[in-house]
């Protein structure tokens, strides 16, 4: 069975291709428009890279008409602050994007399509103090817009054509080498410029708790997801946790000076990006993932600080 993975060549897609290969899967193809194979560096003979732009439906039809896969792990896009930016460009990457991964779907049998949502589909009128499944989704970030448009064209191509379609909702994603500008980055910034040996100063306020998930547990959530009995998913699309609850910036602060003897952090507040992360600060509840296919982070906060500055040790040339 061939398996492609977009966006194969980014953070969470590269996990994904590893985790594949670790499973038995020979040779995926990582379809991305950056054909850099640096966080896949020791398995890049292991898989097929094919350059190409998810915006362009040429490029989406001949990698799926080519390679035949019978499931899809549809990973690439543009983040949030990048779309932002430039709308027009994330609606081709993102809305259209999608659109022509579940269109080649459809049109060369590809049993199952398994999508990387966000919790950045949640935004005005939350009610309740915390967000789960059944949370009311109106993004205020374009990024968000376009991820929720993407979960409901899944459910329609599920309903209409029988495509076996479903996706995670991701709370922020931190891992060593991220240069892409993000809210919450500070979580993996202090550890990895700590652990090099440079000061760092936080820009949230100590009390400041944010959901974040280590790249590595949303790499194995999305292969656990596609990975169980159809019958057990009713959800279909589902917000999953990492660390619960999710640690202070202070409480991380004091997990890094504990692990970088001598590690200088400092304080000084960003008013726009604390305003932003504000708004992003409910806890999750991944009850409904949990139970129907059996989620649970593996990577608290402390095992998270432990892993990137071992990963920053023992692979320097990934994260450079």
């Amino acid at each position: 069975m061939s398996v492609l993975v977009t966006g194969g060549t980014g953070f969470i897609g590269a996990q994904v291709v590893r985790i594949l290969l670790e499973m038995g899967e020979k040779r995926p193809v990582v379809f991305d428009i950056n054909p850099s194979t640096k966080l896949l560096d020791d398995v890049a003979n292991q898989v097929e890279v094919v350059r190409g732009d998810l915006g362009n439906f040429s490029h989406v039809l001949n990698v799926v008409k080519t390679f035949r896969p019978k499931v899809v792990y549809h990973i690439g896009g543009m983040l949030s602050m990048p779309s932002d930016a430039d709308p027009a460009a994330s609606f081709r990457a993102n809305a259209m994007g999608t659109f022509h991964v579940l269109e080649a779907a459809k049109l060369f049998d590809v049993s199952q399509v398994l999508f990387s949502s966000t919790i950045a589909t949640y935004g005005l009128d939350i009610r309740e103090s915390f967000v789960d499944d059944y949370t009311l989704q109106r993004p205020q970030l374009f990024y968000g817009c376009t991820k929720v448009f993407s979960e409901l064209l899944g459910q329609f191509y599920k309903r209409k054509y029988g495509l076996d379609y479903r996706g995670v909702r991701y709370p922020s994603i931190v891992g060593p080498g991220v240069k892409t500008p993000g809210i919450v980055q500070y979580n993996a910034w202090v550890i990895e410029e700590c652990g090099k040996g440079n000061p760092y100063t936080m820009y949230v306020k100590p009390e400041t708790r944010c959901p974040v998930m280590y790249f590595k547990d949303a790499g194995r959530a999305i292969v656990m997801l596609g990975e169980a009995p159809l019958e057990n998913i009713k959800m279909v699309n589902y917000v999953i946790a990492g660390p619960t609850p999710a640690a202070s910036a202070q409480e991380l602060v004091d997990l890094v000076r504990a692990k970088v003897p001598g590690a200088m952090i400092d304080f000084k507040v960003d008013e726009e990006r604390q305003k932003i992360i504000d708004r992003f600060s409910n806890p999750l509840d991944d009850s409904i993932a949990r139970k129907e296919w059996g989620w649970k982070c593996e990577y608290d906060q402390e095992r998270i600080v432990d892993d990137i500055l071992k990963e920053i040790r023992l692979n320097p040339q990934r994260y450079t």
